[in-house]
């Protein structure tokens, strides 16, 4: 159906966008300086956890929360000033926002009404869009007769029916079920690839970011810590809360003690542990510092010197706890030295289930050590 595509999706620009509540003296900071470019056609997520200033982002660019100080351009043309309906967004909610007493039809048809479209046009496109998010022959039934996942997918025809160019997302499948949600987080990332329009996402789930984004911008604070690709994000995060918040890590803290090998670092732990790791920033000998690991990136020797790589980090532990969770078991392993790391073996076949009091050797790549100073940590 080409007549329902959008003419191809328009970036979006935000330059040093704030918001404050609150009153003269008083005021509480929701964003802080958010700069951004999301690409032309591009899924681009902002993700954080409550109260990180995501959805106050989302809804500046929306309209529906101006902004204290900054600026918002679509296609170069800044839009700060105009209201909702001005800006031809659109906007999928977390509740749907159906209107109950309206059919299906009738709810889709709804912006296309408002710009007093011709019947017949507007007749020929609210049936394109429910073809498009497959809900052809469903245009004379209610919202209480559907299903929480048809139910947005009327919230999203009703977006798209107009043709934007850019369509924002505030957490819309926080309300389904686990199954449905992973079935229309793959939908959603082929519907827009099909129609070309740029997506700005918000979601507080990790896994959903990962799956369905082209880029991510984590948030904290009404910050936003760090943008990239989630490879880039996931295997080099900017500091120890983007390495905590996106997916599970290892913290292991220490102090550097001079140079590694490769051009890295070399740090002491506890216990006197020593280990080399890679940072994104200069480090001094003598600096506190914390190193992340991720638990899929340690292997699990039995003890053998002959079985541990070459030039690893390696340390010795026992078996703590396991937990068998299906594709893998998560270990947590007591550290010789004192603390635990935790270690995700997957299951499949050759694979030695191992017992709680079990001993190993842990060993992992220099390169999968990143390290983070403490003082930039605090600040």
């Amino acid at each position: 159906m080409p007549e329902s595509r959008p003419v191809g999706g328009a970036e979006v620009r935000l330059q040093e966008l704030s918001k404050t509540f609150g009153p003269p003296g008083r005021e509480v900071a929701a964003v802080r300086e958010v700069s951004v470019t999301v690409a032309p056609g591009s899924f681009f997520t902002l993700l954080g956890p409550s109260g990180s200033g995501k959805t106050t982002t989302l809804m500046m660019v929306a309209g529906f929360v101006h902004p204290s100080r900054g600026a918002i351009f679509v296609d170069g043309r800044p839009v700060a000033g105009l209201p909702p309906q001005k800006r031809d967004l659109g906007m999928v909610f977390q509740s749907y926002a159906v209107f109950p007493h309206l059919t299906v039809f009738e709810n889709v048809a709804f912006p296309l009404r408002v710009r007093r479209v011709p019947a017949g046009e507007l007749r020929r496109r609210v049936g394109e869009a429910l073809e498009l998010v497959r809900l052809a022959g469903y245009d004379r039934r209610l919202p209480r007769q559907l299903s929480g996942g048809e139910q947005q997918r009327v919230a999203l025809a009703r977006a798209l029916v107009f043709r934007p160019r850019v369509l924002l997302m505030d957490e819309p499948l926080g309300a389904l079920d686990k199954q449905l949600r992973a079935h229309m987080q793959l939908e959603l990332k082929a519907l827009q690839r099909q129609l070309h329009v740029t997506v700005l996402y918000v979601t507080h789930d990790q896994e959903e970011a990962l799956t369905m984004s082209d880029a991510v911008g984590v948030m904290q604070g009404g910050r936003l810590e760090q943008v990239g690709t989630p490879a880039e994000l996931y295997e080099a995060p900017a500091n120890r809360f983007v390495a905590d918040f996106l997916g599970d890590s290892n913290f292991l803290a220490g102090t550097v003690v001079g140079p590694g090998a490769g051009g890295r670092y070399r740090v002491r732990g506890a216990g006197g542990l020593e280990f080399d790791g890679g940072a994104a920033v200069a480090l001094a000998t003598g600096q506190a510092v914390t190193a992340a690991v991720r638990p899929e990136k340690v292997l699990a020797l039995d003890g053998s010197p002959a079985a541990r790589p070459a030039a690893a980090n390696t340390c010795a532990g026992t078996i703590e706890d396991v937990i068998y969770a299906g594709d893998a078991t998560r270990y947590r392993v007591g550290l010789a030295g004192g603390g635990s790391m935790t270690v995700l073996v997957p299951n499949g076949p050759g694979v030695r289930p191992r017992a709680a009091g079990t001993p190993l050797t842990l060993a992992w790549d220099p390169g999968d050590t990143r390290l983070f100073p403490d003082r930039a940590e605090r600040a």
